[in-house]
């Protein structure tokens, strides 16, 4: 019988799928990284742990007869607390520290090994709950123009780049040029950034599409780009026309409640082959 660890980061796709769990009848473990709590506020029962203790974690997953873990959330590397690192967990440092070397892909890949060495098998978000993803088309009453599309291809062929070298996955073209790149600071901040430009009157190519995809090869098990309700609104207030996504690579929060949003904004939201 499959018993599954929800290990959760913030925001509210973790919620969304102990939903989809327990609606299907599964009793998963829900788990949280410390300083990266989202579902504790909503269950008594969740699993806490550190990353200076992650063979501890894993054997009391292993002892609840986990066999299949989902990652869910926004986190970002920890800064490790060397005096917290238990004896079972330094054997393993050597790794942990080369993979985090080669970047979050990396580090990413090497967790999946160490979940397959506990019988852990990790899926996606998108395995566990379908819907979180969308098939190729436009799913708003807005429609991409001529020129939307073109720079939708643009910003496609820049995050092929960007990913390739392991920044990011989230980028802004208009007019053929690239407006912003999504770094470590988030899409939050790049969209935020923009429409500031715009409100002190900075000569910018008008329009623009944000363009989301997972890097190059990444594993689409973990670590899938994300878009919600709040995304669209801030599309809008940065001036640009709509989001072109990779079609089956990015996870829609709250899907329904997007295209409802993006409706009323004028906003268009297309879900692409990715190029």
């Amino acid at each position: 019988m499959t018993r599954t660890a929800l290990i959760s980061g913030k925001g509210r796709l973790p919620q969304l799928l102990a939903e989809h769990l327990q609606a299907a009848g599964e009793t998963p473990i829900l788990a949280e990284m410390e300083g990266f709590e989202s579902l504790s506020s909503a269950h008594e029962t969740v699993e806490r742990f550190r990353l200076e203790r992650l063979v501890l974690f894993l054997d009391r997953l292993q002892d609840q007869g986990v066999t299949r873990a989902v990652f869910a959330g926004a986190v970002h590397r920890p800064r490790l607390d060397p005096s917290l690192i238990d004896p079972a967990t330094m054997q393993l440092l050597p790794r942990i520290m080369a993979a985090m070397q080669q970047g979050d892909d990396g580090t990413l890949r090497e967790v999946i090994t160490l979940m397959g060495e506990w019988g852990i098998e990790v899926v996606g978000a998108q395995d566990i709950c379908p819907d979180l993803v969308a098939d190729a088309g436009v799913l708003t009453d807005a429609q991409p123009s001529q020129q939307d599309k073109k720079d939708a291809m643009r910003g496609f062929r820049v995050l092929q780049v960007m990913g390739a070298a392991d920044v990011g996955q989230g980028c802004i073209a208009a007019r053929g040029q690239c407006l912003a790149v999504e770094a470590l600071p988030g899409t939050d901040v790049m969209l935020a950034h923009l429409a500031d430009l715009r409100a002190r009157g900075v000569e910018l190519p008008e329009g623009g599409v944000f363009c989301k995809a997972p890097k190059p090869d990444q594993d689409r098990r973990i670590d899938l780009p994300a878009l919600g309700p709040e995304t669209v609104a801030a599309v809008h207030r940065a001036g640009l026309r709509g989001i072109a996504f990779d079609a089956g690579g990015v996870l829609l929060i709250d899907r329904d409640q997007m295209v409802t949003q993006a409706n009323t904004l004028g906003v268009f939201l297309w879900a692409m082959d990715a190029p």
